[in-house]
């Protein structure tokens, strides 16, 4: 298939790669050309603008990230849904709102295009690894023409309900991850201030009702010293700010999406926005005034 697709940061590079290494035409752009090298390099081809990678396309993915940024892309002047041709499919991985969702479908059907809304959880990890769980809003029968596509990079593919059920599927995800994560920095920090061997008690409560993919996979980070983001604190505070509003909307009482969104934006006014969402435990540990060792201790 000929694919467009748009964004290639820390997730959308590998998710490309594995469409190219199953044989399928991409033509990428992004708004910074150094960062679509790597794609590049594995076959990939250049586009100026988001309208030349919609050109002839079957399908067209972005992996952008803030609503926003969708929005400017799709439904801007030059933008995308103007470029796709009739029964083409457009793809957006980015986590955005319900509302923009059902926004773009409405305007895509206008023009006889499909629009799918399909976040994705996994982090880079799952990215790299071709195991992302992609949540997919939408009709069934674009679902399964690009469902192929989906699974090249995607080890759990599943389409929850129309057009925003895919968004309001992530909103669960990052509801559900969003205090884990507060809890697994917490954990960790009281483990170094009581002098236990971090890494033993890692490994030990990992094997029993403790065990998450967070502390299986930003675990090892924080004990390396590592807050490169598979996921950054910025996009996370987006994400959470996103279920607040929703559950406002739907008269939801979440005090611990509240407190976690609270934790995560004090974070960001520590400068760690552009950091993992591991990256909390610094924060903590700067409120309760305790030195974490560096990378190399």
């Amino acid at each position: 298939m000929r694919i467009g697709w748009i964004g290639t940061g820390v997730m959308g590079a590998p998710m490309a790669g594995h469409l190219l290494a199953a044989g399928h035409d991409v033509r990428v752009h992004t708004r910074t050309r150094a960062r679509a090298e790597e794609v590049l390099e594995q076959g990939a081809v250049w586009a100026d603008a988001p309208a030349e990678v919609a050109d002839g396309a079957d399908a067209v993915v972005t992996m952008l990230g803030y609503p926003h940024d969708v929005r400017d892309t799709v439904l801007g002047d030059g933008g995308l849904l103007a470029a796709l041709e009739p029964g083409a499919v457009l793809v957006d991985h980015t986590t955005s709102e319900p509302s923009l969702a059902q926004e773009i479908a409405a305007a895509a059907a206008e023009r006889d295009v499909h629009a799918l809304d399909a976040p994705v959880s996994g982090g880079d990890v799952g990215a790299r690894n071709g195991k992302l769980v992609i949540m997919i809003g939408g009709e069934q029968e674009p679902f399964e023409r690009v469902r192929p596509l989906l699974e090249a990079y995607g080890g759990n593919v599943a389409l929850m309900g129309g057009p925003g059920a895919g968004q309001h599927t992530k909103m669960v995800n990052q509801i559900a991850i969003s205090s884990g994560m507060v809890a697994l920095c917490e954990a960790l920090l009281y483990a170094h201030r009581s002098g236990l061997d971090v890494q033993a008690v890692l490994e030990l409560i990992g094997g029993g009702a403790a065990g998450s993919f967070s502390l299986s996979n930003y675990g090892p980070r924080l004990l390396r010293g590592d807050l490169e983001p598979g996921f950054k604190i910025d996009h996370f505070i987006k994400d959470l700010g996103i279920a607040l509003a929703e559950a406002r909307r739907m008269n939801l009482f979440l005090p611990g999406l509240a407190l976690a969104e609270q934790l995560y934006v004090s974070a960001r006014a520590q400068d760690l926005g552009q950091k993992g969402t591991q990256a909390l435990l610094v924060a903590l540990a700067s409120m309760s005034g305790v030195k974490l060792p560096d990378a190399s201790g």
